[in-house]
């Protein structure tokens, strides 16, 4: 009796491992994403967009506080005393004294003018930078989903030359079989049918890692790696270089430079302005000895004779300096990305068209002319594979610089600020 429980639990035992191990090894789950659908997945959970968008409501409280009919807020005092007057031969006399004022300062240099113009400015470079911030996410998604979309077009290329290169070898070693082929073609089938195989196991782990990048970019579950949906195709540019060009000035992160430039010449008025003394008005009214109703008006202003805020103009001053100097480098920086950027895009793009024109249909044709003799036992397997190798090089550089071309051109339109507005992504 003990024996058989003994082996009940063992197979439990063994049953749980067995299962264990296959939830462990389970594949992660995919999910095939357009790139609309990457898009707005990255615009509603990318760490950095939402940041960025966090900071809007700092800049809406600024201006919120900046929009006050005045800066300082008014004052209000008050207080209660006890008096005891001494009368000789009499009790001393008692009374209760009061006393309550109002007290407001006044800016006399239109500091709050300024005030206002700093926090609409900054408001105003908060949603530029929303906006630049929204763009780079999605050429950052853009770009780790074409590196996705070219991995697995690599794979099924792969997948499709070690078909071939399987059936190759199956007709050799067929023909080994029967004396017509010698160990050596054997041989030879053999190593490039197993290197073929290593060549699609890098790719896919090249693939995992991409997807497992444009996972996290897109903030999915660890368990979920996404697949692309798409085509690398060469699709005509709606845009010239002079467009671009132009386009640089109202990109939304040379806007927000701009603006945080305006604002820092705002705040250089606004430090200028303090070197004028407020004017402190007070009113008060009270009581005293029962009989003494007293009214009094106030008014005091500092004299600057000691500190004209020369710290706050300076540092305004140098904040404005470095504000112009960064707009002016990235606008020239831009132009300059954009210029280097399209010649090189010319490039890929020829280079594309040469493959796709010239280099690939002759070599194409050379596989099928080299497969119809090789069926028919006119040429050797070492020309067959040759001409394989051949064609599965050049469609690799196919895709390569197909992947370089949308590379380069997304990197050209992010650095144009290209489209000029952008449209909600695809939910």
């Amino acid at each position: 009796m003990q024996r058989r429980c003994f082996c009940a639990r063992a197979w439990r035992a063994g049953l749980g491992g067995v299962l264990l191990a296959l939830v462990g090894s389970a594949p992660a789950f995919s999910q095939t994403l357009t790139l609309e659908q990457a898009w707005a997945r990255a615009e509603q959970a990318n760490p950095a967009l939402r940041a960025a968008r966090a900071e809007l409501e700092a800049a809406q409280g600024r201006r919120t506080d900046a929009q006050a009919f005045f800066w300082h807020n008014p004052e209000v005092a008050g207080g209660v005393a006890r008096r005891r007057s001494p009368d000789p031969g009499f009790p001393d006399r008692r009374s209760q004294d009061w006393t309550i004022g109002l007290q407001q300062t006044f800016e006399i240099a239109g500091q709050q003018g300024y005030r206002r113009a700093v926090a609409d400015h900054l408001l105003s470079a908060v949603r530029e930078t929303i906006d630049a911030t929204r763009r780079q996410v999605r050429a950052e998604v853009e770009r780790r989903f074409i590196q996705v979309l070219g991995l697995q077009r690599r794979i099924a290329l792969e997948r499709e030359t070690l078909r071939f290169i399987d059936e190759f070898a199956r007709i050799v070693r067929k023909r080994a079989a029967a004396g017509e082929q010698n160990r050596l073609d054997r041989n030879l089938a053999e190593v490039e049918a197993e290197r073929a195989r290593n060549q699609l196991s890098a790719l896919e782990e090249q693939l995992v890692q991409a997807r497992a990048d444009l996972a996290a970019l897109l903030q999915l579950p660890p368990e979920q790696l996404p697949e692309a949906a798409g085509e690398l195709a060469v699709a005509t540019a709606n845009y010239t270089r002079e467009a671009l060009l132009e386009a640089v000035a109202n990109h939304p992160r040379i806007r927000a430079l701009a603006l945080r430039e305006q604002a820092a010449r705002d705040r250089l008025g606004l430090e200028r302005a303090a070197v004028y003394p407020d004017i402190t008005v007070s009113m008060s009214t009270g009581r005293e000895s029962r009989i003494e109703q007293l009214t009094g008006l106030s008014v005091s202003v500092p004299l600057p004779l000691f500190r004209r805020n020369a710290t706050g103009i300076g540092q305004a001053s140098a904040e404005l300096v470095q504000a112009q100097i960064e707009r002016q480098a990235a606008e020239r920086d831009a132009r300059a990305a954009v210029n280097a950027l399209w010649e090189k895009l010319v490039t890929a793009r020829q280079r594309v068209i040469r493959l796709q024109a010239s280099v690939l249909p002759a070599l194409e044709e050379n596989l099928r002319l080299s497969r119809t003799a090789f069926s028919a036992g006119e040429i050797g397997l070492v020309e067959i594979l040759l001409v394989n190798r051949q064609v599965l090089d050049a469609r690799r550089d196919l895709i390569d610089a197909l992947i370089q071309l949308h590379l380069t051109r997304v990197d050209l339109e992010q650095s144009a600020g290209w489209p000029p507005s952008l449209a909600p992504a695809e939910r």
